[in-house]
């Protein structure tokens, strides 16, 4: 009886073995695929275990063996950039053919809804699509859920851009990408690894954020809220507003009369624990980005901020951007894979106050001080915001920015751009106190500070006493002299430190200067 038993469940150990044992590369090795130039490619997938490899990508070719565990990987040399090229991927039994690879620059796209957001639906998106002609320009949008565990398997497919499927390309990608391949007149591949509503813990490794005791205290909150979670005491809420909601539905069923409908939100959902969530830290990094990890790529652009500025702990955000940028360099192998952020734009009522403290201005502040990490840039945007749109439309300028720091920070190109070697807006410098004046210095300023438009505005200066005035701001060069009459000593100036700012000093080139404070006084809390 025993035979009769076990015989068949062996049969099926070994089917499920087999079939799972078949030779795979991950999705992002298909068709339309861009690797990275002038760097040894890796490739990777599974098989049998044991299975001899051997794969050939152009006029190279190469072999390995599968491991005990089926896993296998296997590089070849750098490539300069060009194609068509076809990859071939070979056992005893099974072939994969891969077509249509081009050589060229590749760059990860990470971040929230902005960076997911699509073409269809920026500024002018009817010229902008009908005008996509770009089939050197290749998007690979990555689609896999999040995951409480790391995985290895990624999801999606490469579309090369065209007017007929730019519409669903990331835009702040697609600009950044479009600007690289007119200027380096190279292939670009782009890969999009976003989630809208998402908060930057959970695009970072659960590791890296537990070695960085900084970050403890929102770690041991994020486990208190897990710890305390009540599936029933959930349950139960979640029922009562499933029938508020089913009874308010019904109700502007049977009134005819539109405008004495209510209004009707969007249908609940049953919560999760927090540790299953897509925003629990590290759950989006199993999922979409640790299963990118060694396919080849030149750096990355990202451009979220807008969850966190929401938190208790939107104070933290330079080091938690610290933390993945060090975390994803470790993990790729290159510590100074160059890696660049869109700073959060303007938003909200416009300024009032000299200065408007909030969260949004936390996390703005955080990335300013996060270019201190070496081989970093940052696309400022104060000016191209939508006052009542947490999605401006504007992308075209997003992107452009992104892509003027990669051409003059990565591929040294300045020179060959309208402003030369200016990769993004004014940053502060250095201030000194001269009288009853501030004189401040900046970066990044081309041939002259200057003002947008009119007498310069944004200013404030503080005395001792911690009270902030508006200032007066003249432009010498590249300093700017601040001082107001109301403080006749003053210790301190903000600059733009509100949400929807009223500054307008910019560069030689019209690149807007980043909001700043020189003091590190807790009230900005």
């Amino acid at each position: 009886m025993l035979k009769h038993i076990t015989l068949p469940i062996i049969a099926l150990i070994i089917w499920c073995n087999t079939a799972h044992a078949q030779l795979e590369v991950p999705t992002i090795f298909s068709d339309h695929m861009v690797m990275q130039r002038n760097q040894s490619i890796k490739v990777w997938g599974w098989s049998k275990p044991g299975d001899n490899i051997t794969c050939t990508l152009s006029s190279q070719s190469t072999k390995t063996k599968a491991s005990a565990d089926g896993i296998w990987s296997l590089q070849f040399k750098e490539f300069p950039a060009g194609g068509p090229h076809q990859l071939t991927i070979q056992t005893n039994k099974k072939s994969i053919t891969i077509n249509d690879i081009y050589i060229g620059e590749v760059w990860l796209c990470s971040g929230q809804s902005n960076m997911a957001m699509k073409v269809g639906g920026v500024l002018d998106a009817k010229a902008e699509i009908s005008s996509a002609n770009y089939p050197a320009i290749r998007m690979f949008t990555e689609s896999s859920p999040h995951a409480t565990e790391p995985q290895n398997r990624c999801k999606g497919a490469w579309e090369v851009c065209s007017p007929e499927t730019v519409s669903r390309f990331s835009a702040t990608a697609y600009f950044f990408g479009r600007k690289l391949q007119q200027e380096l007149k190279v292939p670009v591949g782009l890969v999009n690894s976003s989630v809208g509503g998402t908060a930057i813990e959970a695009w970072t490794s659960m590791p890296a954020q537990n070695s960085n005791k900084t970050l403890k205290p929102m770690m041991l909150d994020f486990a208190s809220q897990d710890k305390e979670f009540n599936a029933e005491a959930t349950n139960s809420r979640y029922q009562k507003s499933l029938a508020r909601w089913e009874k308010t539905k019904a109700e502007n069923a049977n009134t005819k009369d539109k405008a004495q409908q209510k209004r009707l939100p969007r249908r609940p959902s049953l919560p999760t624990k927090p540790s299953a969530g897509k925003n629990y830290p590290s759950n989006l990094f199993n999922g979409k980005i640790n299963p990118l990890i060694g396919y080849g790529i030149r750096g990355a652009i990202w451009y979220q901020g807008e969850r966190n500025s929401n938190g208790k702990f939107s104070g933290l955000y330079d080091q938690q951007l610290n933390t993945l940028i060090t975390d994803w360099r470790q993990r790729w192998g290159t510590p100074e894979m160059p890696f660049a952020w869109v700073q959060l734009p303007n938003f909200r009522a416009l300024q009032t106050e000299p200065s408007e403290p909030s969260g949004w201005v936390n996390v703005r502040e955080g990335m300013l001080r996060a270019l201190s990490i070496p081989q970093t840039g940052m696309a400022i945007t104060v000016d191209v915001g939508d006052a009542k749109n947490i999605h401006p439309k504007n992308k075209q300028a997003v992107g452009a920015r992104l892509a003027r720091w990669a051409l003059v920070d990565v591929y040294d190109q300045g020179n060959q751009l309208t402003g030369g070697n200016v990769a993004m807006g004014p940053l502060f410098k250095s201030s000194q106190r001269a009288g009853d004046r501030i004189n401040l210095k900046f970066s990044q300023v081309g041939t002259g500070l200057k003002s947008s438009n009119g007498p310069l505005q944004g200013f404030a200066v503080a005395g001792e006493d911690r009270v902030f005035h508006w200032a007066e701001a003249t432009v010498t060069g590249e300093n700017v002299s601040v001082g107001s009459k109301q403080v006749p000593k003053p210790v301190a100036v903000r600059y733009s430190w509100a949400a929807n700012p009223l500054g307008n000093l910019t560069n030689s080139i019209g690149l807007p200067a980043s909001p700043f404070r020189t003091d590190e006084w807790t009230d900005s809390q």
